[in-house]
């Protein structure tokens, strides 16, 4: 009974940023679970690469290309899927951008607004494309990529923007919740921690932000990209039937201290 509720068979998902890092991770989890997953990705070159990487593991996947921070291409996306498919059952918004280690003092309106426009407002594009068509269907289920930087102010690395922009998805998602709850659409989030990813990958390099990141973690080390898919799986699977607002927080024990 229990194990049954985690399979997705039947089941058509998009992961937005899904060519690599968590994003990628997200796909094969999903695909695994026995849905038919679409990478979405605005490079064409990391969807290829990610699908031939799956396709190694012997999941078959479809790409797309789209850039989340494109509103009319994201509707378009959805509305030719849906044609296609005749439904999408799930969503993760994972694509995003931090652009850290910029003072307040100095960020520019193009910093700023680039780090808003893909981590909040490309999130609430394809929440509305997507959503219009689970609406329709009174079936339903988003999971948006949000982090602990949406509940603490990171350290050494100042990152404003990026922790305002989090912030914000945390607390869309729980106002799409509340108004789509009803309606049979859910609409959860991650908080991930530090995560293992070629873009991480500097601070190893960097004792000072490393001991900083890694001290400040009771689990004394950095997240992996599937530790983070899993929890996306849980909430995407009728697992989580019962959960609608929440902002799971997997963060190694870091906002704790």
């Amino acid at each position: 009974m229990y194990l049954e509720k985690f399979k997705l068979n039947g089941q058509i998902a998009l992961v937005t940023g899904g060519g690599q890092g968590i994003g990628l991770a997200c796909v094969e989890a999903l695909a695994e679970a026995g849905a038919e997953v679409v990478i979405a990705d605005r490079d064409p070159k990391l969807a290829a690469a990610g699908q031939a990487e799956l396709k190694g593991k012997g999941l078959d996947t479809e790409t797309v290309i789209m850039d989340v921070t494109d509103s009319a291409r994201v509707t378009e996306v959805a509305d030719e899927l849906v044609g296609r498919f005749g439904k999408v059952d799930i969503l993760v918004n994972n694509a995003g951008i931090a652009r850290s280690e910029t003072p307040a003092e100095t960020v520019t309106d193009e910093h700023w607004l680039n780090v808003i426009d893909v981590n909040l407002n490309g999130t609430f594009w394809c929440c509305r494309a997507f959503g219009k068509h689970m609406l329709a269907a009174k079936s339903g289920n988003i999971v948006n990529i949000g982090s602990m930087s949406g509940f603490i102010v990171n350290k050494p690395q100042e990152q404003c923007f990026y922790n305002a922009s989090k912030a914000a998805v945390h607390h869309l998602t729980k106002s799409l919740a509340a108004e789509w709850g009803a309606r049979g659409v859910r609409v959860n989030a991650v908080a991930p921690t530090y995560i293992e990813t070629p873009l991480n990958a500097f601070v190893k390099t960097n004792p000072r932000m490393y001991d900083a990141w890694i001290g400040g973690t009771p689990m004394a080390r950095m997240g992996r990209v599937d530790e983070i898919a899993s929890v996306v799986l849980f909430l995407a699977s009728e697992a989580a039937s019962l959960m609608t607002g929440s902002v799971v927080v997997v963060d190694g024990g870091y906002t704790c201290w």
